[in-house]
């Protein structure tokens, strides 16, 4: 069965050379010029991925990215900001709303599907694993994909899952931005723009206590980030 991608932008000419493309590459292409049109869409049908512009006629391609993570239906849906800005605030923004990756306008189409088909594969349900890493009152599940604090499920993306399990896989080890590259295979991070820093914010805003004096993953300036070995009131032993 094709993949189903919706794609809201309000760039006629850019819409129909995307959709065409994408469905020469074996995928089913819904397009939506507004904002309006796309939260009609999504509210009558399921798709995939979202391929979403953040300058949209009738609002902030932001909202609705807030609006969807919010949500417990497209919580999970794979979303990819296109953006036309270059401002470096809009992608770490849209990042921390939840969007799973972006791409600046303008881009090459042969890019474009090879991040979409990244998304497509880290969504993918993997294969079952009993394992679950225990760290005081933070426990991560690799079966089922979830993270809980308290006992309670942290809302994190597939990508901010991921980079979690990559730290917790390796407590005590200081690990690079290019590390943690090499192990997040399929994800389209780059190091330069600083979006493994907007993930690790992420993920402190949800696990941690205090985001602001993490306890858990921790900052080695110059080095990269470590996982501590010891939580929740024991002596810190990065």
């Amino acid at each position: 069965m094709s993949s189903r991608v919706l794609l809201i932008d309000d760039d006629a000419r850019l819409s129909s050379m995307v959709g065409d493309y994408l469905r020469h590459a074996g995928f089913e292409v819904s397009t939506a010029g507004s904002l309006a049109a796309g939260r009609e869409r999504l509210a009558a049908e399921s798709f995939d991925a979202l391929l979403l512009d953040l300058m949209l006629p009738d609002g902030d391609g932001l909202d609705l990215c807030r609006e969807l993570r919010a949500s417990p239906r497209t919580r999970g849906l794979p979303l990819l900001m296109l953006t036309a800005r270059g401002e470096p605030l809009d992608r770490i923004v849209g990042l921390e709303l939840g969007a799973d990756d972006y791409l600046g306008k303008p881009f090459e189409p042969r890019e474009l599907l090879a991040r979409i088909k990244a998304l497509l594969r880290r969504a993918q349900p993997q294969p079952a694993e009993d394992e679950v890493l225990r760290f005081g009152r933070l426990e991560i599940d690799l079966g089922a994909r979830l993270a809980r604090l308290d006992g309670k499920p942290c809302d994190l993306t597939s990508h901010q899952f991921d980079l979690l399990v990559v730290l917790a896989q390796s407590p005590g080890r200081v690990l690079s931005r290019d590390q943690i590259m090499d192990s997040l295979k399929g994800h389209p991070l780059e190091a330069f723009d600083r979006s493994i820093d907007v993930h690790i914010s992420r993920i402190r805003a949800v696990i941690e206590d205090d985001p602001k004096t993490p306890r858990r993953v921790l900052t080695v300036r110059g080095a990269g980030y470590v996982f501590a070995k010891k939580q929740d009131g024991d002596d810190q032993d990065a």
